[in-house]
């Protein structure tokens, strides 16, 4: 059935093209802090290890949250990790091990990155696509990797 919420039809391709777009960052992103829980280790190993299953569940709430959100506006959602690929900003190294701080660091970027992306979202989706209600969902996700980067960026101050 037709979604007839008072956002016209190209509008809401736009808004869900952009909501794709950030779904895929919140799946590259908990992929990435998934393999960082599994592969910490070092002198802060159970304090980091915990820190990142703590990021990574707030994280797996979001995918879930984004995917619904999607569906809301009447549309299907991506849901295979070459399309996660294709539309990620977040930037993988496969491969590779970092140190226990450098991991840190990664996720602190890429949550800064994430940050950026859904600044610029947030401000289309008001003003362009006049949708109040993806404009709120996303402003507070972005508050929650607010939150993770603020987290993070305690490890270097």
């Amino acid at each position: 059935m037709k979604v007839n919420i008072g956002i016209s039809e190209k509008k809401l391709e736009a808004v869900t093209e952009a909501l794709q777009i950030v779904l895929a960052n919140e799946v590259t992103l908990y992929t990435k802090t998934r393999k960082f829980h599994w592969n910490v280790c070092g002198e802060s190993f159970m304090e980091l290890h915990k820190l990142f299953e703590n990021q990574y569940t707030q994280l797996e709430i979001a995918i879930d949250e984004v995917a619904e959100r999607i569906s809301k506006l009447g549309r299907k959602t991506v849901g295979t990790m070459e399309e996660f690929t294709r539309l990620t900003a977040i930037k993988e190294h496969p491969g590779k091990y970092p140190t226990s701080m450098e991991m840190i660091k990664e996720l602190l970027d890429d949550h800064e990155t994430v940050i950026v992306w859904l600044r610029k979202t947030i401000e289309h989706c008001s003003e362009k696509y006049e949708d109040a209600g993806t404009t709120d969902f996303l402003t507070g996700l972005m508050a929650e990797h607010e939150t993770i980067a603020w987290t993070l960026r305690r490890y270097f101050n």
